[in-house]
């Protein structure tokens, strides 16, 4: 299997049972998945697999049943604690049985404690954000020493903060004993209750003392009237570079951007990495929403992600704004989500792009070809060479995107039937997702694409 459908779809089974042998004419085998969109993938394209695989397994045939089940969850009781008067007890924390924290996470502020739904692999990952991501993996595990401090930029809803917050919950499944995370405003109020309360050494020992980790976000936020808090801020992180321990902030520009920054801190935030976040591209934002789909148990059809695809080109929360607009509206109005529909929602929320189909399939066969050094009249004949086999599943994959044509259209104009056509849309989709090479290929020929649509429309 890919390794992205290993990961996507077998990855999140978790087994409920094998009742009542582990072999046997009556063995079965239980499997919850995350949601019933996901039981009925799995169940479509899987489990014949699943089921050979634990044949071989167990010596003889098991059944394999498929139920809709939350993941199963590790936890540990939090540690006794004297009463405090100035935090709550902390909660439960999930913990990796295989290396379980030496050390508790007593005494962090607040929003330590806290778990985040957010994590590496349901991270949608393009050239648009690929380096902060690839950071952000190898500060969570420690890999690189030298991207330290992290300092991770973009507008809002670029995906920043799942960054953040996946390197946290990364952290403390490897192990990682003490994790500080809080926002800017967070560490402010905590610093300045610290000095009205005359417990300034309390607070460094909290950020200081032991910390392994600490995640700031949103440093944007510093008020600028407060050097003090700058100041701490600043030797903070000064501290725990020089004892190795790794530190990554969020903002929503360039350090040196941001107004009102102390130049001593401006300075050491830009001492390590700065890795900026850019807008999703149409790869990008396809499959965020084919994802948020999956994970709710939607079906979205690919006519209606398209539109939405095309229509919305912020951020990752404006295209989540429009898949919950559609879902409540289809659920409260009873009816299947359709292009009508998604029309309606993306009115009230998003204005319409203009329609982008504005090319004819010559067109698209065309710009291919010259792209790749060929005729186009190569891209229709019957070779297999893969210097013509690539260039015409590209064009037919782009001609199914930037063109009004169907499928079957497309595929004769290239000399193929529906299926032909069909079967080069899905494997160029597939493989985009695994090699950065034909991604950029493909995000190379869209730019052409587009600059033709533009001069079209003027």
């Amino acid at each position: 299997m890919p390794q992205f459908a290993l990961e996507a779809w077998i990855g999140p089974l978790v087994p409920r049972s094998s009742a009542p042998e582990d072999s046997g004419p009556d063995a079965r085998l239980t499997l919850g998945c995350p949601t019933a969109f996901h039981r009925d993938r799995v169940r479509e394209r899987f489990l014949p697999e699943i089921e050979r695989c634990a044949a071989l397994e167990a010596g003889g045939p098991v059944a394999v049943d498929l139920v809709v089940a939350p993941p199963l969850r590790v936890t540990a009781p939090a540690p006794a604690q004297p009463p405090r008067e100035t935090s709550a007890p902390a909660p439960a924390a999930r913990v990796n049985p295989a290396r379980a924290p030496a050390q508790s996470d007593r005494g962090n502020p607040p929003d330590s404690q806290r778990e985040f739904p957010y994590r590496f692999d349901n991270f949608v990952v393009g050239t648009c954000n690929a380096l902060a991501r690839e950071a952000s993996v190898a500060v969570a595990r420690r890999a690189q020493r030298a991207l330290n401090p992290l300092v991770l930029t973009s507008a809002q809803g670029l995906g920043k903060t799942h960054l953040a917050r996946a390197i946290v919950n990364e952290a403390r499944q490897n192990g990682e004993a003490r994790v500080i995370y809080a926002s800017a405003e967070g560490f402010t109020n905590d610093f300045t209750h610290s000095i009205q309360s005359r417990r300034a050494d309390e607070f460094k020992r909290r950020f200081r003392h032991g910390c392994r980790l600490l995640v700031i976000e949103d440093v944007q936020f510093l008020d600028a009237r407060k050097r003090a808090t700058q100041l701490e801020l600043f030797h903070t992180i000064c501290h725990l570079l020089d004892v190795g321990a790794s530190v990554v902030l969020t903002a929503d520009r360039l350090p040196r951007d941001i107004e009102g920054l102390d130049p001593r801190l401006r300075s050491k935030l830009s001492s390590g990495l700065v890795a900026e976040l850019e807008a999703p591209d149409a790869i990008v934002r396809r499959e965020i929403l084919r994802q948020k789909a999956a994970d709710g148990g939607v079906r979205l059809p690919d006519a209606c992600r398209e539109l939405i695809v095309e229509s919305v080109r912020g951020s990752v929360r404006d295209l989540e704004g429009v898949l919950i607009q559609l879902v409540a509206m289809a659920s409260l109005l009873k009816r299947s989500i359709d292009a009508e529909l998604t029309l309606v929602a993306l009115r009230k929320l998003a204005p319409i792009a203009e329609v982008r189909r504005a090319l004819e399939i010559g067109d698209v066969v065309a710009a291919v070809a010259a792209y790749f050094k060929q005729p186009p009249d190569a891209l229709a004949a019957r070779s297999r060479r893969r210097d013509v086999l690539l260039p015409r599943q590209l064009a037919m994959y782009l001609a199914h995107r930037y063109t009004s044509a169907s499928l079957s259209q497309i595929g004769a104009a290239l000399g193929r039937d529906h299926s032909a056509a069909a079967n080069a849309v899905r494997k160029i989709e597939r493989r985009i997702l695994e090699h950065a090479p034909l991604r950029y290929q493909v995000e190379a020929l869209c730019a052409r694409l587009d600059g033709m649509v533009g001069e079209r429309r003027e």
